[in-house]
């Protein structure tokens, strides 16, 4: 998430860069109400998340300042699965309280130092698709990322705010490039001399022990040229560097922030508050205690994760891999199968007619595990159906359980008992695919033993403006002579 600030502090431009589609809005700073927005399509089919740049360039012409891209590299998103469960395990440990996933920014550069080195080699930054744009506005010559966003990338310690500068290391760079060398030595060491008759049966057995050496990243080959710059969340990246689309020059431009994070602060009012939030994935979250700090290190097999949040806050985050897709994954499939009998019908009107038909069935006793796309601590799993009969069959039944599977997948990683420990009164229900499918917000309700809200205004590009509008008010009566 992007964001500027006018001259005049009257006005904040929150930018949500999405893969489908920019979100612009302009939030009224005194007021705090949002005045205008604006979606288009991206009309991209590449994945997008991370990218790595080079340079660009300002094009003027008729009176009209434009931005042309230059030398960038093609997009990576969160859903990319070129990092196999194997090849991850063999990276390096990283120093930071997250797992490292495939889609993170280091794990794909590490893929890249592996399979195709030579890529690497013509670029100077790397950074967020929100960081380029950031760099962009500001004119600036090196890529400014904020640790909400380094957090997801791999290799960054929250706690320092730095990223990976020393690792444990055992026997790995040597797979990535010629140049990288071993740094874990196997040793045989003797077990000591016993005297008891027992134990003097193990006096001749060899205990092996390997030896742990803390390695800087330039020696494990990363090429940690590429990384960017790390700002606090909140912070200023720089100031635009010429008139742009009405915004003035010298305006100051925010460095970007997380979208699942801005999302939360566009509507999370009460520390009571639980949101919930479907689109194509899902999460659901609740603010973590102010003197919370999060373990030391991950623990690769828990569905729980804590996200950087803001002023030092973290977020108590269940990141499932299955939500609105699951179900346009079902709405393709009855699609493809009804081509094959020669006949045609719009997707929409499927999924109109599988949510009419699961309403008007409550309850099913079929059961459907819902994980298809694995889950980011169980990455082998798979979706799968049972409790099958010949009652249970009817579209209504089968659309019902995969809705209700998504719901309890959540409720699986992230318990309602949880929530009550964690003092959460409320769950704010937000995202396209939760708001339009009243049969998941009935499964919501169900499994959920809290008063559930739709229909808040929850959205990155708001939120992004709200942030730092709260932030950068103070900001610029402090320094008027800045602007």
């Amino acid at each position: 998430m992007a964001t500027s600030l006018s001259c005049s502090a009257d006005f904040v431009l929150g930018m949500d860069l999405g893969t489908t589609s920019v979100k612009v809005v302009l939030l009224e700073a005194k007021s705090n109400t949002v005045t205008d927005s604006r979606s288009f399509p991206t009309n991209s089919d590449i994945s997008c998340t991370t990218d790595t740049r080079v340079g660009c360039e300002w094009l003027s012409k008729d009176e009209i300042i434009r931005f042309i891209p230059k030398d960038v590299s093609q997009l990576i998103t969160w859903q990319d699965g070129r990092c196999s469960a194997d090849f991850l395990s063999s990276l390096p440990k990283p120093d930071s309280h997250l797992s490292v996933a495939t889609g993170f920014g280091c794990a794909t550069i590490f893929w890249y130092m592996k399979h195709r080195p030579e890529f690497l080699s013509g670029f100077s930054d790397a950074g967020t698709i929100q960081d380029y744009v950031v760099s962009m506005l500001g004119g600036l010559d090196r890529c400014v990322m904020t640790g909400q966003n380094a957090a997801s990338w791999g290799y960054f310690n929250k706690t320092t705010n730095q990223w990976n500068t020393q690792m444990a290391h055992i026997d790995l760079c040597s797979r990535y490039a010629p140049s990288m060398r071993t740094f874990a030595e196997p040793a045989l060491v003797r077990a000591p001399q016993q005297t008891s008759s027992r134990q003097s049966k193990r006096r001749n057995v060899t205990k092996v022990r390997t030896r742990r050496k803390t390695v800087d990243l330039k020696d494990a080959g990363f090429p940690v040229h590429l990384l960017p710059v790390v700002v606090e969340s909140g912070a200023v990246a720089g100031y635009t560097s010429s008139e742009w689309y009405g915004v003035p020059a010298h305006t100051p431009v925010g460095a970007a922030l997380g979208d699942f994070q801005c999302s939360v602060y566009s509507c999370m009012t009460d520390k009571g508050d639980a949101v919930l939030n479907m689109s194509t994935s899902a999460q659901l979250t609740f603010g973590m205690p102010a003197e919370f700090s999060p373990p030391s290190s991950p623990d690769a097999l828990s569905p729980v994760a804590y996200f950087p949040y803001l002023h030092g806050s973290y977020l108590a985050v269940a990141a499932s891999l299955n939500g609105g897709n699951v179900m346009a994954t079902f709405v393709r499939m009855l699609d493809s199968w009804i081509k094959e009998f020669g006949l045609e019908v719009n997707e929409s009107r499927i999924y109109s007619q599988l949510i009419q038909s699961a309403l008007a069935h409550p309850n099913t006793d079929l059961t459907v595990t819902s994980t298809l796309l694995g889950e980011r601590h169980d990455p082998t799993t798979s979706a799968s159906v049972s409790q099958i009969s010949p009652s249970n069959l009817s579209l209504g039944h089968v659309t019902r359980a995969v809705c209700r599977g998504i719901i309890e997948n959540m409720a699986t990683m992230m318990p309602p008992h949880s929530l009550q420990a964690a003092g959460v009164r409320c769950i704010i229900g937000s995202g396209s695919a939760l708001s339009c499918n009243p049969v998941l917000q009935q499964e919501v309700e169900r499994v959920f033993p809290f008063p559930v809200v739709y229909g808040k205004d929850v959205d990155s590009a708001v939120g992004v403006a709200m942030v730092f509008k709260d932030q950068l008010m103070t900001f610029v009566s402090e320094t008027p002579d800045l602007l």
